[in-house]
């Protein structure tokens, strides 16, 4: 058997590629000593599994108590005593018997050492090289375990951790098993990023586009429409309709054409294209209309626009004079998310992407790719997006197991993986690669950003894809009146309206720069004899085109302003008799910031101007 060095070094493989290792030996360790803690609390806890995560880690238990607040704090003050007890993390090897008699009073244990020696890993799914099993421990508790874990839990800072809730969950996540207990922590090297976390979780909780959506009347999310289809109300919807106005006046300025395309089709068009093979788990089934078609008649509703604007480009003979040929659509799709995943409007069941897809001559790809990085960071910084990289997203790493998962071409991958690296080389921008992340058909680019919790997500992309000219076996007549293969670009600059409108109500927390603001400027009179004048305050700024709300109910002047100020209306203007007098009013800030009075006149030409610029600030 193998020595407890080379027990240890061989558990450190075990460490996911993007996870820091110190950390996440760390938080496995902290694992171990909840688990000593809970089972001491509660001797008739069966211990499961308890991996670290994002943010800590959990540990499931087959527990019928339900556990109180008092009884979660002494688990979290017995944690403490025993990373005081400077304990080592001792592990050696067992055989299967061996095991199999240290946990017999634990069924959970026992199936994993069944699987384990049937090569399987700890969720049941099939493991490669043979099996080794181990058992790690730490003062009394013994816990069949790979690792890797600190030395001794001295390594561990007692002030580092917090035990956050416990919840239910199910024996391998399958709701047919036995339910089970979850217990979850946050864990960190020290006490002081401890902190931190904590304070960027509140942060979080200030910003979440899901609060502040029905805060600021946004949208809502109705159970009669079902999970996963938000409801956007007038504010959100003059916000969505400023967004959509904005790209396409953009992407009209840059040639693009825009089309209205059907939401569905036959499912004939996505067995050609591929979803069908590739997407269809993430496909609403199809429709039967009762007309007496084959299979492949039946009605889909459509996953990605490309299909269908790739019979734009067919509806006519091309020539090599027309490319590049830009077609545009805000296009409605629908993915048939779990409705354990959809939630507020970053993940939802039907999205209208500001989609496009450019019909190029290989020469033109290059340039055209270009045009579209240039754009996209236009728009980026009219929205104020300041934080982003870039990824290179390609295929399955050469020698890995695809299963179908992309499109069997290894020529085609290298050569569109070869132009988005050239261009983003060119380019000058720093990106990064990752495998596994393309797209079915082909390698894209995409652009990837952070929420206030540091979690990493895309928000635009570009594809090259020379996978579906062929299937569709697209054709432009070239200079030598020979037929040849367009490329196809497919991006996304802005997302889809719904993922991009949450991602900005979290970047702004709610506070939308003047341009995108639903309601721009609030009317406050003061009295009943002030109401004559708001409304021509009210009338000129609408002539203007300003969003405007002039509050002529019967609530106090300061209850007025505050629910102005909480509504995070950019201005409000403040109407009393000298106000009236001079043709003026008197202007407040969100921020609470006073102004002073200014001539209507003036202010009209402030928020003109501050609009047109599209900056973030209230004052120029």
């Amino acid at each position: 058997m193998a020595s407890e060095a080379e027990l240890k070094a061989a558990g450190e493989k075990y460490v996911p590629k993007d996870y820091d290792p110190a950390l996440y030996k760390t938080r496995h360790s902290f694992a171990h000593v909840l688990a000593q803690a809970v089972t001491e609390r509660f001797p008739q806890a069966k211990p499961t599994i308890g991996p670290p995560v994002e943010f800590g880690f959990y540990y499931d238990f087959d527990l019928d108590t339900q556990p109180s607040d008092a009884d979660l704090n002494w688990i979290a003050d017995r944690m403490r005593q025993i990373i005081k007890g400077k304990h080592a993390f001792r592990v050696r090897e067992i055989t299967a018997a061996e095991g199999r008699e240290l946990f017999k009073d634990n069924p959970y244990k026992l199936e994993l050492i069944d699987g384990l020696t049937n090569g399987q890993d700890e969720y049941g799914n099939s493991a490669a090289g043979a099996p080794l099993l181990t058992v790690y421990q730490q003062d009394t508790f013994v816990d069949l375990c790979r690792g890797p874990h600190v030395e001794t839990t001295r390594d561990l800072d007692s002030k580092g951790f917090k035990v956050t809730q416990v919840t239910g969950s199910y024996w391998r996540g399958d709701e047919k098993n036995k339910a089970l207990k979850r217990f979850h922590a946050t864990a960190w090297g020290n006490e002081a990023d401890l902190k931190a976390h904590l304070e960027r979780i509140e942060e979080a909780a200030r910003r979440d586009h899901r609060k502040l959506g029905r805060d600021l009347e946004l949208f809502s999310n109705e159970p009669v429409f079902g999970s996963g289809f938000p409801m956007l109300l007038p504010k959100g919807a003059t916000v969505r309709r400023l967004l959509e106005q904005f790209i396409t006046d953009y992407e009209r300025h840059a040639g693009y054409q825009h089309v209205y395309t059907p939401d569905a089709a036959k499912k004939e068009l996505y067995r050609i294209s591929g979803h069908w093979e590739h997407y269809k788990d993430s496909m609403f089934p199809p429709m039967d209309l009762g007309e007496g078609g084959q299979e492949w008649d039946e009605l889909c509703l459509r996953p990605m626009c490309c299909p269908h604007h790739i019979q734009v480009y067919k509806a006519k003979p091309r020539s090599y004079r027309d490319l590049p040929i830009r077609i545009a659509e805000l296009g409605k799709m629908y993915r048939y998310e779990r409705s354990g995943v959809v939630g507020g409007l970053s993940r939802v069941r039907c999205m209208t992407l500001n989609d496009a897809h450019l019909f190029v001559r290989p020469a033109q790809v290059k340039a055209e790719i270009a045009g579209v990085l240039a754009l996209m960071k236009k728009a980026y910084a009219d929205l104020g997006i300041t934080e982003f990289r870039f990824r290179l997203s390609k295929n399955d790493e050469p020698g890995a197991a695809s299963k179908g998962k992309y499109v069997d071409n290894p020529e085609l991958w290298e050569s569109s993986t070869r132009m988005l690296r050239e261009v983003l080389t060119e380019s000058g921008m720093p990106f990064f690669e990752a495998w596994g992340e393309a797209a079915f058909y082909g390698p894209k680019i995409d652009v990837q950003v952070k929420d206030v919790m540091g979690r990493e997500e895309t928000l635009s992309t570009i594809q090259a894809d020379q996978h579906l000219p062929e299937q569709f076996k697209l054709e432009f007549k070239d200079s030598d009146d020979t037929a040849k293969r367009p490329v196809m670009i497919h991006r996304g600059v802005i997302s889809t309206m719904e993922r991009m409108m949450s991602y900005l109500i979290e970047l702004y927390a709610g506070a939308f720069p003047p341009w995108l603001a639903p309601v721009q400027v609030g009317i406050v009179p003061i009295a009943d004899r002030h109401f004559e004048y708001a409304e021509k305050v009210a009338a000129t700024l609408e002539e203007k085109d300003f969003r405007v709300e002039n509050d002529l109910g019967d609530k106090r002047m300061n209850a007025k302003i505050r629910e102005f100020q909480l509504q995070k209306v950019p201005y409000v203007l403040v109407i009393g008799d000298k106000e009236m007098a001079a043709d003026s009013a008197a202007v407040r800030l969100r921020s609470g910031e006073d102004l002073g009075a200014k001539p209507v006149a003036e202010f009209v030409a402030l928020l003109e101007q501050v609009v047109k610029s599209r900056t973030q600030k209230l004052t120029v």
